[in-house]
């Protein structure tokens, strides 16, 4: 128990007391919210899954945003909370290498290496007898390199918590042990009220931290909060003799391959993790029982034997060895392994916390970035991959347990760009799924839309992987080419549609939209919503359908932000908000046969005179009325045809049957990216929560002469970066993937958001984020990719029709295209 009186009212209640609970109640002290906070535990603080957690962390890691979150949370661990606070946080540097047994392992590594490097890690590929240098007890048969993190390390989880703790409390937070929660409820007001069974509180912020909890707290509330606890091993063995002399601690070794985990120094014995890759164990899919303290599971032998006998063969030091203790706990897995972090979906002011796998090497970095959300209304780095709101009503329990499962089965294989995780699926096919299909579509899943990646042409129907070029790039080749010399039809069924009418509407969007709204009926603007710190909420297609009736269209994974964000802002405007997602697919049909395609199929007159460039109208095609669109995100002549969902089908038989005269062919989300890249159109990568429209060099889109939410903050000139436009020489092999260092005279200046292959021009194409007085068109820049030099320049102009006059061609322009 505190010693203080029970509070009746607070700014923020947390509630659970594990490494991200606390994490975030530090944090928040240190924002300024500390006296306003309170933290509720139901039993002693890190009595869930935190005190079990073998407590490691390491640089190793290809994510940018993780990247940053990992080296801060090591700079905290490794002498910065404990000097803040006088709390031991036991902090073991003792460095730890990954293991590569293949080539794409090997590939895997030099990725890493240059996102380390851009991020200014002390990180080192090196051979096996480095390797064998720093750590010489480890079978090293068949290991073909290692990266080397020399800062990594592990630090005792209770201890950390509880320094973390102490900070918040000298910050003011106050901390409430041995008291339940027993019902979170949002008050008409809009307020949240937290039952416990020591009394309630009123609150205007509430936070979900509660761990292999947190799932059915969520349901207090109406909430669907998609996380299955799934149960992991680790062992620790008797005293290892060899280790008795030793000065300086091993360190630890991740092998992916043979180990499927890690393994450590713990004191003077070893210490072995397991992910199995098969048969995972999932715990508690309805509830988790709330009387369990310190709980841990007997230990499966059976089920980790084969990964524990192979530690054992690289670790023959430990083979004749007993275990001395057995540590088989539950963690929080969400579908795709990634936290929830950041809003719940569909209510003002309930925060999520939760979901994390890894708490200790994420916890307090990811915590740092939800504290500075809910303060300033931003986070400090792209929350895209943690945003509670990615997953949609589709992640039904059922669903969650299949991909926690999958997830886990995961967590030591190599992340491959454009990894497809295939539990599960389909979840919401179009009306397209099964033709497309048929005709060798590759499918990703976004938001729960099945989308077409590429259509397997000469090549197996599956995803084909590499860090470096595939089979892939030479279909997507065709595609890209297809669409710039004759016409390219995509099922984009998987776009977020939101029609947003009322006498209200107008007022409402233009509050918070940066562009002018479209004045005409058949008028189309794009435009970004920002947030109260002036970074980019989401890009959107506006269209307006009548007076009073507007139609928004934006990527898939937006559909619940922008939801909630519409919603959020209301201020009493006469407005209904209707999400058409699924009850509506879409086409988009590019390049310049496009017009005589859809002509067939169409008495619509689709000159530039009867059809103008970013307008709509109202058309029928195959008998089915619909909204065509004149705009293109490939640059080239175009429409987007948005349908109701059962004319769909109807719809592109008759534009592909008429298309085959001009060469028509479908294409996926791989072509479309390579073409936006090569009209220097930014996307998701480029226009995240992390930068303002200035920043994002899209300020040609925001009006000055209107106000809107965010306004004076993004517009203000101190720049912390911009974003790039660059060409890079190839090497015929390897393109990058994005988080790349960029350099100039040996100085990392930024580094990459998108990188993809030109395929019309021929050249290496990316957007980066680097210092503003270092984007000057032609300039000479340093990349590293793959681990490797490489030149590049920035880029003055898009690399393709930099005037934009294909998207306008006219009828005789087309006829001699």
């Amino acid at each position: 128990m505190s010693d203080k009186q029970f509070p009746s009212h607070a700014r923020v209640v947390i509630v659970g007391g594990g490494v991200m609970g606390v994490g975030l109640a530090y944090h928040l002290g240190h924002e300024g919210w500390g006296a306003e906070t309170v933290l509720l535990e139901k039993a002693e603080l890190t009595s869930g899954s935190t005190w079990h957690a073998a407590g490691q962390i390491t640089h190793s890691t290809s994510s940018f945003s993780l990247g940053k979150c990992v080296d801060y949370n090591i700079g905290l661990y490794s002498g910065g909370l404990e000097a803040e606070t006088g709390q031991p946080v036991t902090w073991h540097g003792c460095g730890s290498f990954r293991l590569a047994y293949t080539q794409d392992e090997m590939d895997w590594l030099r990725h890493t290496l240059s996102v380390g490097r851009s991020l200014g890690f002390n990180i080192e590929l090196v051979g096996p007898d480095r390797i064998a240098e720093l750590h010489p007890f480890y079978n090293l048969d068949g290991v073909l390199g290692a990266l080397h993190t020399p800062d990594d390390g592990h630090v005792d989880p209770t201890n950390v918590t509880m320094a973390m703790a102490a900070g918040a409390r000298a910050k003011g937070v106050q901390i409430i042990r041995r008291c339940r929660a027993t019902n979170i409820t949002q008050q008409p007001s809009g307020a949240w009220l937290v039952e416990t069974d020591q009394g309630s509180i009123l609150c205007e912020h509430v936070v979900n931290a509660g761990g292999t909890y947190a799932r059915q707290m969520g349901e207090w509330s109406g909430l669907q909060l998609p996380m299955t606890s799934m149960t992991h091993h680790y062992f620790v063995t008797e005293p290892v003799p060899e280790f008795a002399e030793l000065d300086r601690e091993l360190p630890v070794i991740r092998d992916d391959r043979k180990v499927s985990g890690y393994i450590r120094m713990e004191q003077k014995r070893g210490l072995i993790g397991i992910y199995e890759k098969e048969n995972p164990n999932s715990v508690w899919h309805d509830e988790c029982p709330w009387d369990y303290e310190n709980w841990l599971f007997d230990a499966d032998y059976d089920r980790v034997m084969p990964w524990l006998e192979e530690s054992l063969n690289r670790m023959p030091i430990f083979a004749d060895l007993g275990i001395t203790r057995e540590v088989h706990g539950a963690i929080s897995h969400p579908p795709d392994g990634n936290p929830l972090i950041g809003p719940a979906p569909g209510v003002r002011n309930y925060w999520c916390c939760c979901g994390t796998q890894i708490g200790i090497g994420w916890g307090p970095g990811l915590t740092r970035e939800l504290a500075r959300w809910m303060v300033h209304g931003a986070a400090g780095i792209s929350m895209r991959d943690y945003d509670p709101r990615r997953f949609g009503s589709y992640a039904t329990k059922e669903w969650q347990v299949t991909k926690a499962h999958e997830d886990y089965k995961l967590r030591h294989e190599i992340p491959f760009p454009h990894f497809n995780r295939l539990a599960g699926r389909p979840v919401k096919p179009s009306p397209l799924y099964e033709r497309l299909k048929a005709k060798g579509a590759v499918y990703e899943e976004v938001y729960g839309h099945e989308r077409p990646r590429f259509f397997a042409k000469g090549i197996e129907q599956r995803d084909h992987y590499g860090f470096g070029r595939t089979a892939v790039h030479d279909v997507v080749g065709a595609e890209c080419r297809a669409v710039r010399e004759a016409v390219g039809i995509m099922d984009i069924s998987a776009f977020t549609k939101v029609l947003v009418e009322g006498p209200g509407a107008e007022p409402l969007l233009d509050r918070l939209t940066a562009n002018r709204l479209p004045a005409k009926v058949g008028g189309i603007g794009l435009t970004h919503m920002l947030n109260r710190a002036g970074t980019i909420e989401l890009e959107t297609t506006v269209v307006k359908l009548e007076e009073g009736k507007y139609y928004l269209v934006c990527a898939a994974f937006f559909e619940q932000r922008l939801l909630d964000h519409l919603a959020a802002h209301l201020a009493g405007e006469e407005v209904t908000i209707t999400c058409l997602s699924t009850d509506w697919a879409a086409l988009a049909l590019n390049g310049p046969r496009a017009r005589a395609v859809l002509g067939a199929c169409t008495e619509a007159d689709l000159s530039n005179r009867g059809f103008r460039w970013l307008s709509a109208q109202h058309i029928i095609v195959a008998g089915v009325k619909l909204w065509a669109m004149r705009l293109s995100y490939a640059g080239e002549l175009g429409w987007e045809l948005h349908i109701p969902r059962d004319g769909a089908l109807a719809v592109y038989d008759a534009l592909t049957e008429a298309g085959q005269a001009h060469g028509i062919t479908d294409y996926g989300s791989f072509a479309m990216n390579s073409l936006r890249m090569e009209k220097a159109y930014k996307g998701a990568s480029e226009l995240t929560n992390e930068v303002t429209l200035a920043e994002a060099d899209v300020l040609h889109l925001a009006r000055t002469d209107k106000a809107y939410l965010g306004r004076d903050r993004t517009l203000n000139p101190d720049l912390r970066w911009v974003c790039a436009y660059l060409e890079i020489d190839p090497d015929g092999q390897h393109d990058g993937h994005g988080g790349e260092p960029v350099l100039i005279d040996g100085t990392v200046v930024g580094s990459t958001a998108s990188v993809v292959y030109g395929h019309t021009v021929g050249k290496i194409l990316a957007f980066a984020y680097i210092r503003p007085q270092a984007n000057i068109p032609g300039q000479e820049v340093d990349l590293v990719i793959a681990g490797a030099p490489r030149k590049g320049r920035i880029l003055g102009a898009a690399a393709y029709d930099p005037q934009s006059q294909r998207p306008r061609m006219d009828a005789r322009q087309e006829a001699l295209a």
